[in-house]
């Protein structure tokens, strides 16, 4: 689904959000039900393709969680409403790449479990983050997920298929796209369904634009 430069986005006075945000967001870009539908639609598609491959999952923390939880979730309702149930396992790890909304050019991985396990198994990365960088000043978009791709490849999985609620738009895009994605988007920075700005707004079930007067309240 792709979401058009000009789209304007829903009124805040349509939903319900956290009272504490009041005044710190510009509108609504996605609103939680059709995330949830999206998000089943692309558990369908993924079930149709890695056929009877157990898969680990794993996820990107921390602005992965919601997705992962609730792709998995589909996952596992459509594998025990199927003749073929699919066996999953879910580790984490952690990446660091942002300060306030700008990329940083260092970006630091940590958390997960012994990675030498994905050796010949199905790895299906589960990725909320928005793989293109905001900061325009970055020539290497795509550079977290490359990161992060080339640690587990080192591994030699069987397979690895990546997902992803969101994909950014930016002037400087390199050609990389996930496997799986739910929507593309502008380039905006976004924050809720576990996105955050300063580990704020996690709690914010609508993906929405962040307004200036919510990033100096908040800043670091």
């Amino acid at each position: 689904i792709q979401i058009s430069d000009n789209w304007p986005g829903y009124s805040l006075d349509l939903f319900t959000y956290p009272q504490h945000y009041y005044g710190d967001l510009e509108y609504v870009l996605i609103p939680h039900g059709i995330i949830v539908d999206r998000t089943e639609r692309l558990a369908k598609d993924i079930m149709q393709d890695i056929g009877d491959n157990d898969i680990v999952v794993l996820c990107v923390l921390k602005g992965g969680y919601k997705f992962c939880a609730d792709l998995v979730e589909h996952i596992k309702n459509l594998s025990r409403n199927s003749e073929r149930f699919i066996s999953m396992k879910v580790d984490f790890v952690r990446l660091k790449s942002y300060h306030n909304d700008q990329s940083m050019q260092d970006m630091q991985i940590m958390g997960g479990d012994d990675l030498s396990k994905l050796t010949g198994k199905l790895s299906f990365v589960s990725y909320l983050l928005c793989f293109f960088m905001f900061c325009k000043d970055i020539v290497g978009t795509g550079r977290t997920m490359k990161v992060l791709l080339n640690n587990i490849e080192k591994y030699k999985p069987k397979m690895i298929k990546v997902a992803s609620l969101l994909v950014k738009r930016t002037s400087q895009p390199d050609g990389y796209r996930p496997d799986y994605y739910g929507f593309e988007i502008p380039d905006l920075f976004v924050v809720g369904y576990a996105l955050d700005y300063n580990e704020h707004f996690r709690d914010l079930n609508h993906i929405c634009v962040i307004n200036d007067h919510g990033k100096a309240k908040y800043r670091v």
